[in-house]
């Protein structure tokens, strides 16, 4: 939602248009109805907007009950110009709806544009009062020094991969196949060619091997940033036993009174702060995230290699051969703190 929005906010700058302050989607994230405001805080994006774009809570009188006209610009491939394709629909219809291009490129914004993009998503979005609050007492309460682990394993997340997996518990493979729905595992031949390009994601026992291999004490202080529902935790548990959850360390009703994207929000926060970020995954939130520490200096931030994990396992290796196979391939970017890639939201430059 951060990367879509100042993606908005960007392309707004290109068309030299106003901006509605976006609304989030119901169902294509969370399913709950949760609003900008609940995870934003208003008045301090508009301020901090100021004289790059204008920015309106609502629609002027007039429009106010009209519906967008909707370009959808999602399946555009290669360099992809907002003003030669979009601009003429929004000087026609003048307000418009659009899903960005998947594959537009950043780096070839003017840098007015770039620049716009870039205090939106480094500057001008901060946690609202409330959840700001929520979010320091949750990172008081985690032992220091702590490492953020992002942990991809949950339902949705294994089924949407099409991957399968052996030696599931049954309530794990109960509640995969539940949100499986038209989406059928790959199988055979065509199943391990999936995995071995890094499409499938580690499980939480494959993490802690991953960390042993990079030598992690298993005493560490690990915050886990994730979802309410990840399976199989007793994999990663049972060898990494200082583990710290949003739902153990807030107020149970606290807890249980907040949507998904203010629990994201969280995670978020931790992420940002921690002495360490570690992904299994390289999504949105990984990329958000690793490009926020490298602009606040922070530069201990590694991503997990599934592609590389799937390819010795294929190859029979184990034990303590496979700890040392991994440590090979992880260790530059071990040693380096980055990574393997920078994200695109990346901004190079001061704002």
């Amino acid at each position: 939602m951060r990367r879509d929005l100042c993606d908005g906010v960007g392309i707004a700058r290109l068309l030299n248009a106003t901006l509605v302050l976006p609304k989030f989607e119901v169902a294509a994230y969370w399913n709950e109805s949760s609003g900008f405001a609940d995870v934003f805080d208003v008045d301090y994006f508009i301020q901090k907007m100021s004289g790059f774009i204008n920015v309106v809570k609502e629609l002027p009188k007039g429009i106010e009950s009209k519906e967008p006209f909707r370009v959808d610009c999602s399946k555009r491939k290669g360099q992809f110009d907002y003003i030669e394709s979009v601009l003429p629909s929004l000087l026609e219809h003048h307000y418009i709806s659009f899903t960005p291009a998947m594959s537009q490129r950043r780096d070839r914004y003017p840098q007015y544009a770039k620049a716009t993009l870039c205090q939106a998503c480094y500057s001008a979005l901060r946690l609202t009062s409330s959840l700001e609050k929520k979010a320091i007492e949750l990172f008081d309460a985690i032992a220091k020094p702590f490492l953020s682990l992002h942990l991809r394993f949950e339902p949705d997340m294994v089924a949407y991969s099409q991957c399968e997996y052996q030696n599931l518990s049954p309530s794990s493979v109960s509640a995969i196949e539940a949100a499986r729905v038209d989406r059928k595992p790959w199988t055979g031949e065509l199943a391990q060619i999936w995995r071995k390009r890094g499409k499938c994601p580690l499980t939480p026992n494959e993490t802690a091997l991953m960390l042993q291999s990079l030598n992690v004490p298993t005493n560490t202080n690990i915050y886990l940033a994730a979802g309410d529902d990840l399976m199989e935790m007793e994999g990663f548990t049972s060898v990494y036993t200082n583990v710290y959850t949003k739902s153990a360390l807030l107020n149970r009703e606290d807890f249980t009174r907040m949507h998904g994207n203010t629990k994201a929000a969280l995670d978020y926060h931790v992420s940002i702060s921690s002495d360490a970020y570690v992904a299994t995954y390289f999504g949105n939130m990984d990329k958000i995230v690793a490009a926020m520490r490298t602009y606040k200096g922070m530069h201990n931030t590694l991503f997990l290699s599934r592609k590389a994990f799937a390819e010795l396992t294929s190859q029979g290796l184990g034990g303590a051969e496979l700890k040392s196979a991994l440590w090979e391939v992880h260790k530059n970017d071990f040693a380096i703190g980055r990574g393997f890639a920078l994200p695109d939201c990346f901004c190079e430059f001061e704002l």
